[in-house]
């Protein structure tokens, strides 16, 4: 049995939630930019279209939100586990 009581959790810091919130935002962005690609295919734009204006940058955040979401919530897991641990090891 675990002698720790569960009100004794350790709080959620501020920085915590942003990281949280940043990443989720940036696959959701990213979700929204490959639907974008996804309907301007379907339209009938042809890859010369795909190179002017907004689209490179469009297809730009397909391929880097993801990672930069993953690597925000891996800070964030790491943050609390370690948060986590010192708050036990001073029991």
């Amino acid at each position: 049995m675990s002698t720790r009581n569960h009100g004794e959790d350790v709080p959620v810091r501020r920085i915590d939630r942003i990281l949280a919130f940043m990443s989720l935002g940036l696959l959701v962005l990213a979700i929204g930019c490959f639907l974008a690609i996804i309907i301007g295919t379907a339209t009938g734009m042809q890859h010369d279209d795909f190179a002017r204006g907004l689209w490179p940058a469009v297809g730009t955040t397909v391929y880097i939100a993801p990672i930069v979401a993953f690597v925000l919530l891996a800070t964030v897991l790491i943050m609390t586990f370690v948060r986590r641990a010192r708050a036990n090891g001073g029991r």
